[in-house]
């Protein structure tokens, strides 16, 4: 059975991806085999902590991915690994539904990872809100970091140290926790949780870390990040170095000999169907074309299709294929390279010509248009098969969970995520739009142009197998 542990936060910013991924190299260096999952549809945090646990990452959401599937994915990790490992998404009770109600629905330990670095016994008060917000959460501890030195660290014991009875009442009251009796021994919980696994050089504060911003302990540079997140492990020189730092600092801790155990019996899998068997799909997949959830490459095998891979921005030759799908990811920062790319357009059109469809979400939507306008002004022409011109905002234009009928044989809904400083003018009338979780979200449109389907929406092909046949070409 696994070693498994949910990585979370506060809030964003905290250093739970730089804490999860020093883990993982960690436990890798120990010899264990380690399997991290993300929480929520993030694409670029799981290409880092996949390099640092030398294994895919896959995403957990009880909204896109589905409690089964959730289910069945960390059973089947728990079986394969030595250790699992789950950094949150934003903060621990951000969201419908957050983090905290999957570590509820599967029992998952929770660390928080607490920015310590500008305080002292507000960190007390931090753990104990943490710890007691939900009486349910599985809390399993609290790990300090930007720890200044090892009286700072004092300090951070201290202020999570029981308190006399009245503090105690006063601070049950102000998280909504009054208890009973057989319950009252509330601090001392969070002492008996915290202090003996986590919360000082001896035992569990990352001291002398105080340079650690975004990931790196010592004297490294933040970890970099642009405006869709962190940068792409191979855009980081040294990476190995860095994560070896973190490690090391972790390493000297109690979460180093971490062994906390969960048992998730496996769901019966719902039998998926090989209606893509003997079909062919060609994807973009290099820096460009990144934003690849790897269950849906699973989800088009288990459909029974042959995956074939290039690469754009290397101007790689279109494969021989029966479909294409174009991913999101970074066109913006390779433009002129996909501008000059010699032969795409004429064999995606000759790929068109041949009544074959291509699906193109959002990044890989911008490409298939006439033009992209940087945030500079300048303006990149794309390969010209959709009537349409995106030009990149400097701020956020969409964010959020979305559904999707994709129409034309596709039955049922897709679910997705939407996320893109960007914005697409088109004569092209949508043939349809999605449907937000959030109210007051404008939902994404999908653009039908001949054989071309194209949204903003990242779809998760295993939400409806049938329906991603369909939008691949298969009529069911």
């Amino acid at each position: 059975m696994a070693t498994v542990l949910l990585i979370a936060a506060p809030s964003s910013g905290s250093g739970k991806t730089t804490i999860t991924a020093g883990l993982a190299w960690l436990y890798r260096r120990q010899g264990k085999r380690v399997k991290v999952f993300k929480c929520g549809p993030d694409f670029l945090d799981p290409l880092l902590l996949g390099f640092a646990s030398g294994s895919p990452v896959d995403n957990l959401d009880l909204w896109l991915v589905g409690e089964d599937l959730c289910r069945q994915m960390l059973a089947q990790a728990a079986r394969d690994y030595d250790v699992v490992l789950i950094e949150s998404v934003m903060g621990l009770f951000d969201g419908e539904p957050s983090t905290a109600d999957l570590a509820v629905k599967f029992g998952l330990p929770v660390l928080a990872v607490i920015d310590a670095g500008a305080m002292a016994q507000t960190f007390g008060a931090l753990a104990f809100g943490l710890a007691h917000y939900r009486a349910d959460l599985p809390f399993y501890g609290v790990l300090a970091n930007k720890v200044a030195g090892e009286r700072h660290a004092q300090m951070l014991q201290e202020s999570i140290q029981p308190q006399s009875k009245e503090r105690e009442a006063a601070l049950r009251a102000v998280c909504g926790q009054e208890k009973s009796a057989a319950k009252s021994e509330i601090v001392q919980d969070v002492q008996r949780g915290l202090s003996e696994d986590l919360t000082s050089p001896a035992n569990g504060a990352v001291a002398g870390s105080r340079s650690i911003w975004m990931g790196w302990v010592g004297r490294v540079e933040p970890l970099p990040e642009r405006h869709l997140g962190l940068a792409l492990p191979e855009e980081i020189p040294d990476l190995a170095a860095k994560l070896d730092a973190i490690a090391d600092a972790l390493a000297s801790q109690p979460i180093a000999n971490l062994s906390k155990t969960i048992a998730l019996a496996v769901p019966a899998q719902t039998e998926i169907k090989p209606l893509l068997a003997g079909k062919r799909i060609a994807i973009a997949c290099d820096a460009a074309f990144c934003f690849i959830y790897p269950a849906n490459l699973r989800c088009l095998e288990l459909l029974g299709a042959e995956l074939v891979f290039f690469s754009p921005v290397a101007h790689e030759a279109l494969p021989e294929c029966d479909a294409i799908y174009l991913p999101g990811g970074y066109p913006e920062l390779y433009a002129d390279t996909l501008a000059a790319y010699p032969s795409i357009r004429a064999d995606l059109a000759a790929h068109l010509a041949a009544s074959k469809p291509i699906w193109a979400e959002c990044g890989g939507m911008l490409a298939l248009g006439e033009s992209l306008t940087l945030v500079d002004g300048s303006v990149k022409p794309m390969w010209g098969l959709l009537p349409a011109r995106a030009t990149m905002q400097a701020r956020l234009a969409a964010l959020g969970s979305q559904s999707m009928n994709f129409g034309s044989g596709c039955d049922g809904e897709i679910r997705g995520h939407t996320f893109h400083y960007s914005t697409l003018a088109t004569e092209i009338n949508p043939v349809g739009y999605g449907s937000p979780c959030r109210l007051g979200s404008s939902g994404e449109a999908l653009y039908k142009y001949g054989y071309i389907r194209a949204s903003y929406i990242h779809a998760w092909f295993m939400s409806n197998p049938v329906a991603t046949a369909a939008l691949f070409g298969v009529a069911v």
